[in-house]
Parts: structure tokens; C-alpha cells; sequence
């Protein structure tokens, strides 16, 4: 059996090498490494994938946060609503534009924020509500919607984790990200739509909102060494654009593996008295960027050693939630301030996902799992 790894990066590398050689030479003969055409090339194919949104590329999924707050001119001292449970890049950027972040309990289920909460957390000076896709699917959008409606908020989508996920609502489909004020995604190597360093992308329905995003990115220029508005540097090389355009022609394609991953956990896990698999939500499709299960009735970080000690590999996302963080602890967060958020911290649990697993590697892992006791 091939060893087991969270993220075979190798394996999938392989599986397309040819088509990746070649846009890497052709980028290298080309030497435009900064905001060559294939920069352009892969914003319009993912506009197209995420049914003619509009796209502007960064150097980062934490810079495309920034940016599109940037680009919403709020002002210090702002709050803005996220959940609890998610990675702190979501927090991070707000406190660095010195807005507030403003901690939202999250879904047990789903992991996402719970937009019956959402609501009591609004001020005078509430401006936006972030609601992370986590783990791969779509946060509950209709309701978060029309919170943000009733109280003029803008909403900002961190889909870092669920690029591809589709969610509905009154029947109608439509891509994670594309919902809200502006999306957000990362290309860091390990995500569904990975690179071969970082990246990242902002997305909008709002044509002049995404003049303004590509403005800030590149200096705050919309004509070189015009300076219109305060701007950063922040950049998609060429080079992770050319890998992206060819990786991207796969997405669908890796979710469905992904997906016959989860599905074999699912059958073989399920009976298991101390697993709780994933729920899938029926307002959104799952990409599974993370195979995320519950551990109860057993210790979880007594099974995570169990696991590492038969060459089985997981991850904790995440071990300390966001309020008992020392950076972003305040009055009144400490513990049992988010219990459902806490207890998550204690029993979350994510087994190995990738494009690359086969059945050998799954059933040693579900019958690893089995037998601990």
C-alpha cells in the first residue's frame, strides 16, 4: 500500500504533468513572469466556471479579504460579523484595517455560521457579514442575505475552502462566492484548485466593484504611475496562473473524487459508535476540501495518536477557536462564551482527502478506525 498522505500533491501533479510541463515552458520562454497573458486568460475561464462573474486575481486568499474590504471603504472602528470557527485569516484582516471583528456562534452541524445568531450581533456600526464556506460547502446564503438587506450590510464570501460548491435556494443553483458583495477565494496548494505556491482571487457581479478590486491590488493604479486611491501589491504570477488554467479544467472532476472519498467513509464509518461522519447540507453541494468527523463518547486526540501511530495522518481544524486566541481575546470571551464552537475545538477531527486516495488506503483507514477502542 502506497503510504497515506492528507494531500498527495505529487500523485495529482503526475496525473496531468504533460499539460503542466508545457504551460510552465511556455511561461519561461515567454519571461513575462508578472501579469503575462495568462494571468487574464485564467480570470476569464474561471468567470466562466463561475457562470460569467467577474474575476480578479491576487497574491493570496488573506490579500483578496483585504482587498475587498479595502475596496468597501469602511472605516476604522467598523464591526463586522464572522463565525467563531473558521482559520484567523478571516479575523486578521479585518483587525488589521482596524475594523472589529465581531464573533458569530456557528451551525453543529455544518460548521458554518448560524444565521439565527447573526441578527442580536448588529450595531449602529455593524458594516459587513462574512460568512465562510468551511470545509467545502456553502454557508446557509438566503437568510444571511436577507439579514444583510434588512440592515444595509455588505456581504463578504471567505470561500478559500469551497471553490466549486454550488448552493440553492428557491430552486435556483448558483456558485458559492457569487452570491454576496464580493467572494473570495485561495489557490494555496493544498486547496481543491491548488497552485504551485500561493494565490489568490476576488469575485463580483458588480462591474465597477471589480474595477475598484483590480485597482487596489495593483497599487491603487488603473493607469501605471496614476494613482487614483490607496492600493496595495498583491499579484498572481504568471506562472501559477498558466498551472491554474490547467488544473481548473479538472476541478469538476476532483470534486467528484473527492466526493467518492466522503462517500466511502460515509458507508464504512457510519455504524461506528464514536464517529459522527460530515452532514451535507441541503441548500449546497459539498466539494469536500476537508473529510471533517466528530469525535465522541472517545478521546479525540487519543484516537489522532492512535491514527499517527498506524501511519494515518489527520489534521485538527482548528484546536483553539478564534475568541480564546491571545490576539483577539476580548472582555467577556473567555471559555463557555461559544460552547458549540468549544466543544468543536475538542472532537473535530479530519481524516485524510484527496484526488489521489484509492480503496486499499480508505479501507486501512476504516479498519484502523474500527478497531480502536
Amino acid at each position: 500500500m502506497k503510504p497515506i498522505k492528507m494531500v498527495d500533491l505529487l500523485g495529482q501533479y503526475q496525473r496531468i504533468k504533460p499539460e503542466i510541463d508545457q504551460a510552465i515552458q511556455q511561461v519561461l520562454t515567454a519571461t513575462e513572469f508578472i501579469q503575462g497573458p495568462p494571468v487574464r486568460q485564467f480570470e476569464s475561464a474561471l468567470s466562466t466556471f463561475l457562470d460569467g462573474a467577474h474575476v480578479v486575481t491576487c497574491g493570496n486568499g488573506t490579500d483578496a479579504l483585504q482587498i475587498a474590504m479595502m475596496a468597501l471603504d469602511f472605516e476604522p472602528g467598523d464591526e463586522v460579523i464572522l463565525p467563531v470557527h473558521t482559520y484567523v485569516a478571516t479575523a486578521e484582516v479585518i483587525a488589521l484595517l482596524r475594523l472589529v471583528p465581531v464573533f458569530a456562534e456557528v451551525n453543529p452541524d455544518t460548521f458554518t455560521i448560524d444565521p439565527a445568531g447573526i441578527e442580536r450581533l448588529i450595531t449602529k456600526k455593524t458594516v459587513a457579514i462574512v460568512p465562510v464556506h468551511l470545509y467545502g460547502q456553502c454557508a446557509d446564503m438566503k437568510p444571511i442575505l436577507e439579514i444583510a438587506s434588512r440592515h444595509g450590510l455588505k456581504v463578504i464570501e471567505d470561500g478559500a475552502q469551497s471553490l466549486g460548491a454550488d448552493y440553492f435556494s428557491d430552486a435556483v443553483r448558483a456558485k458559492g462566492c457569487t452570491l454576496g458583495t464580493i467572494g473570495t477565494t485561495s489557490f494555496f496548494p493544498s486547496k481543491n484548485l491548488g497552485a504551485f505556491g500561493d494565490g489568490g482571487a476576488m469575485i463580483t457581479r458588480d462591474e465597477k466593484l471589480a474595477s475598484r478590486l483590480r485597482m487596489i491590488a495593483n497599487h491603487g493604479q488603473q493607469k501605471k504611475y496614476q494613482h487614483d486611491i490607496i492600493g496595495v501589491n498583491s499579484r498572481l504570477d504568471t506562472l501559477q496562473a498558466a498551472i491554474l488554467s490547467v488544473k481548473l479544467k479538472y476541478l469538476s472532476d476532483y470534486a467528484t473524487r473527492r466526493n467518492s472519498v466522503a462517500s466511502f467513509y460515509d458507508d464504512h464509518l457510519n455504524d461506528s459508535p464514536f464517529v459522527k461522519t460530515p452532514v451535507r447540507a441541503t441548500y449546497s453541494t459539498h466539494v469536500f476540501h476537508q473529510y471533517t468527523i466528530k469525535v465522541q463518547g472517545v478521546g479525540r486526540d487519543s484516537l489522532k495518536n492512535y491514527l499517527q501511530e498506524k501511519g494515518i495522518p489527520t489534521m485538527i481544524y482548528y484546536p483553539i477557536p478564534l475568541h480564546l486566541q491571545l490576539a483577539y481575546r476580548r472582555a467577556g470571551f473567555d471559555e463557555g462564551a461559544f460552547p458549540i464552537t468549544e466543544t468543536l475545538s475538542r472532537t473535530v477531527l479530519s481524516l485524510p482527502i484527496h484526488t489521489e486516495m484509492d480503496e486499499e488506503q480508505l479501507s486501512y483507514i476504516c479498519e484502523t478506525i474500527g478497531r480502536f477502542s
